[in-house]
């Protein structure tokens, strides 16, 4: 009985395979940036018409009055920057060196993958389970009571895991051969890290501050518990004081208003000043990436 042999392809018809292939795949790649793109675009577009007409002066600059229906919107501003910022003082350390101690000191072995793995799951819970666990732990069990402080370290807690993970990768980017030259000079392991790990791998470091920034402004489950008011005259005095956030206050005035004529406008508007209040620490923080790009050693 006669075997029939496999078609061979000469070397041109296989190069051509390889490159109609890869077209493909840059073909779908590049279809999914662009569909990205619109969505993200159409939103943004979506939101600035509707909430423009009510943006002014004293929108960024008052109180709100008459139930949320007049006025402005300047202790909501203030809550989600004074939230954001005091998630980012609280996380950004520890995260730090929590990567520090998994990459540089921990090794590899089965408990340091368990906790690694523990990290990676840990930034995938739905915020609504961090909120409840500020509650029992911010509010109910130290006492810190519905406040800045309160919601604050909820969202450090719900941004630490995005910045273990993504500052552990930064670290493992490094090249060896910088810490090989730092034991060659004499330097300790510490000095090595300090002067030379962590300035080149700060960009990276910040791409994971950036995605906590936003994550952190944006959330209004974890602070609907542990720090948001529903509505309030007054500036907050300390950080043991509960604070209006744009998050919250977006949702208040779609769900819990009376006056849904008056409240929609003001709600679009206070869902553009969060995206422009994110947009813009977010810039921040990739001008300060950018520069230290442009200092690495290689």
């Amino acid at each position: 009985m006669e075997m029939t042999q496999p078609i061979q392809l000469s070397p041109k018809s296989l190069s051509n395979r390889r490159k109609l292939i890869q077209r493909i795949g840059f073909s779908i790649i590049f279809l999914s940036l662009i569909i990205s793109i619109f969505f993200l675009f159409v939103i943004v577009i979506f939101v600035a018409i509707r909430g423009a007409g009510v943006i002014d002066w004293e929108f960024l600059t008052a109180m709100p009055r008459k139930s949320m229906t007049e006025g402005g919107i300047l202790p909501a501003i203030l809550g989600t920057f004074y939230l954001s910022i005091g998630a980012v003082f609280f996380a950004l350390p520890l995260g730090i060196l929590a990567a520090i101690y998994l990459n540089e000191y921990a090794g590899e072995n089965l408990l340091v993958r368990i906790i690694k793995m523990g990290i990676n799951n840990l930034a995938g819970v739905p915020s609504i389970v961090f909120g409840l666990f500020g509650l029992a732990i911010f509010v109910k069990f130290f006492g810190f009571g519905v406040s800045i402080l309160s919601g604050a370290l909820t969202l450090a807690t719900m941004i630490l895991p995005v910045i273990i993970s993504t500052t552990v990768e930064a670290l493992k980017s490094i090249p060896d051969s910088f810490r090989e030259a730092g034991y060659g000079v004499g330097a300790t392991k510490w000095q090595i890290i300090r002067g030379i790990i962590l300035p080149a791998a700060l960009p990276g470091i910040l791409t994971g501050t950036i995605l906590g920034i936003g994550r952190a402004a944006g959330e209004t489950a974890p602070i609907l518990f542990t720090a948001a008011t529903f509505f309030s005259r007054r500036l907050p005095g300390s950080v043991m004081d509960e604070v209006l956030a744009l998050p919250y206050h977006i949702y208040a005035l779609m769900t819990e208003g009376t006056h849904p004529d008056a409240q929609v406008p003001i709600a679009y508007g206070t869902a553009l000043v969060l995206l422009i209040l994110v947009l813009g620490l977010d810039l921040i923080a990739i001008v300060i990436r950018t520069r230290s790009r442009k200092k690495k050693l290689w």
